[in-house]
């Protein structure tokens, strides 16, 4: 049985995501599709990038995974499918793959070259699905394209450390549907380049200066008493081990979230700026 996933930006009211499935149904009657998200925000790379590095792990090696974000194909926009760490996709060569491929390098790539037999305007339905059944059913890369070795690389999904290794420069590549803004920030790079300084994390006119692990940490462990902490801000690393700004116990309809209260929003900017002195409004690194 194929394992097939589809994440796009088509949303749920219009015909897209059914007929993408009719389709896979169609060539392969036992496929099992999962979906991952129909909600990107249409055309966003870098959500379509956050959401995919984090969930392909969970599933089985060898599955395919259709990916229909900005998808229309033109020059500056080919269409590819690869093999990276065990698993396959098949998307549009616009800068996805940068963040899914920063520390794991594709073992194959290829330009998907079967669109002179196919007349389309909606390629994810006509052309990947195709080249994902063609996969499916054990095919080689090399028939469907020619091999490539390099793909579009998007820096602004990529943090950056200056010269004197002191300083993080990041910024919100997501918003939760909690209102937590996520950052570009990993862990191990925060580590790596911290190395157990103090440091300061700057967001807007907001600083932190701890970064929790739970998010009922801020309410120092006290279940009873949480209430009175609903609403506090707090830094974080998230279970896919990226900095986080969030509100302890959000709630986008009623109290808010970190995208609302602190006016927090995509592609703003994150600095973290570590320190050697002992100045006493820095907090030990935890």
């Amino acid at each position: 049985m194929s394992l097939i996933t589809l994440t796009t930006d088509f949303g749920t009211k219009d015909h897209f995501v059914g007929a993408v499935k009719g389709a896979i149904y169609s060539e392969l009657p036992d496929a099992k599709i999962v979906d991952i998200t129909h909600e990107i925000s249409p055309f966003s790379i870098t959500e379509t990038a956050y959401i995919l590095k984090n969930s392909y792990k969970s599933f089985p090696d060898k599955t395919i995974h259709i990916v229909g974000v900005d998808s229309e194909l033109s020059a500056d926009n080919k269409h590819i499918a690869l093999e990276l760490d065990n698993h396959y996709f098949v998307c549009p060569d616009n800068g996805i793959i940068s963040m899914i491929a920063s520390e794991i390098k594709p073992t194959k790539i290829v330009e998907i070259n079967i669109h002179d037999r196919i007349e389309s305007s909606f390629p994810v339905l006509d052309v990947f699905v195709q080249v994902a059944c063609f996969i499916a059913r054990g095919g080689n890369l090399a028939v469907i394209g020619k091999e490539i070795q390099t793909f579009k690389q998007m820096t602004e999904i990529q943090p950056k450390v200056n010269k004197t290794q002191n300083q993080i420069i990041g910024g919100i590549v997501y918003i939760d549907n909690y209102g937590n803004v996520i950052t570009n920030i990993s862990k191990k790079m925060f580590q790596e380049v911290g190395k157990g300084r103090r440091f300061k994390a700057n967001a807007r006119r907001y600083s932190f200066s701890k970064i929790f692990t739970k998010y009922n940490e801020v309410a120092k462990g006290s279940a009873h008493d949480s209430i009175q902490y609903d609403g506090s801000k707090l830094a974080l690393f998230n279970s896919a081990g990226y900095l986080e700004i969030a509100i302890y116990r959000s709630n986008l309809g009623t109290v808010g979230g970190a995208s609302t209260l602190l006016g927090l929003q995509y592609r703003d900017s994150v600095i973290i700026d570590f320190i050697n002195d002992t100045q006493p409004d820095f907090t030990p690194l935890t």
